[in-house]
């Protein structure tokens, strides 16, 4: 490609901005946004309120865990929305009826 050869640089997307791996933090951020995302889209459905209630209540704890050991900025942003995600996820699932079958 031309522009790789003229010395600029390909962007990649990563968490680790630091220059070193973390993949214990890096798998604890993507899991924390996946629930989340996951519980607020169940929650959403009334017919699925009991799994989104369930999966509120691992994500939450969860991405809160993962906030406290993460290492870099890309790992915060998405704990921070996958707790936003799970709280407001559960938050629809108990409307709907929550921990009831």
């Amino acid at each position: 490609m031309p522009q790789e050869a003229a010395g600029q640089k390909r962007s990649v997307i990563s968490l680790n901005t630091d220059g070193e791996r973390h993949p214990m933090e890096n798998s604890l951020a993507v899991a924390a946004i996946v629930i989340g995302l996951l519980a607020l889209v169940l929650g959403f459905i009334p017919e699925t309120h009991f799994f989104g209630a369930i999966a509120g209540v691992i994500g939450l704890p969860l991405a809160l865990y993962s906030q406290m050991v993460s290492a870099t900025t890309g790992e915060r942003w998405l704990n921070v929305v996958g707790m936003v995600a799970s709280f407001v996820g559960t938050a629809f699932a108990l409307r709907h009826g929550g921990f009831t079958p």
